[in-house]
């Protein structure tokens, strides 16, 4: 099991993204959560099979259509056992 905050820049909110990377993560069987940042960034947290957030993680690069992605910082963290689906925050 792995653990990972994605922090993704760009053109990132007002476009779906936290939604899209919700309906992803569901696919994938991950939970977490995707929640937009003061600086204009989205926070991705992704917890479940290392295989699924590597998919998961690659998608992000991307995001969906309407999205610009500029940058994706990605750092490890630790699991948040309250969590039981993925929400968008």
């Amino acid at each position: 099991m792995k653990s990972v905050r994605f922090l993704v820049g760009g053109k990132v909110q007002g476009v779906w993204f936290r939604a899209s990377a919700r309906d992803r993560a569901v696919a994938l069987q991950l939970r977490g959560y995707a929640r937009n940042l003061s600086d204009g960034r989205v926070e991705v947290l992704a917890i479940g099979d290392d295989d699924a957030v590597e998919e998961l993680g690659q998608w992000l690069h991307y995001g969906p259509p309407q999205a610009q992605v500029d940058e994706l910082e990605r750092v490890d963290a630790h699991d948040e056992p309250g969590l039981a689906g993925f929400e968008i925050r």
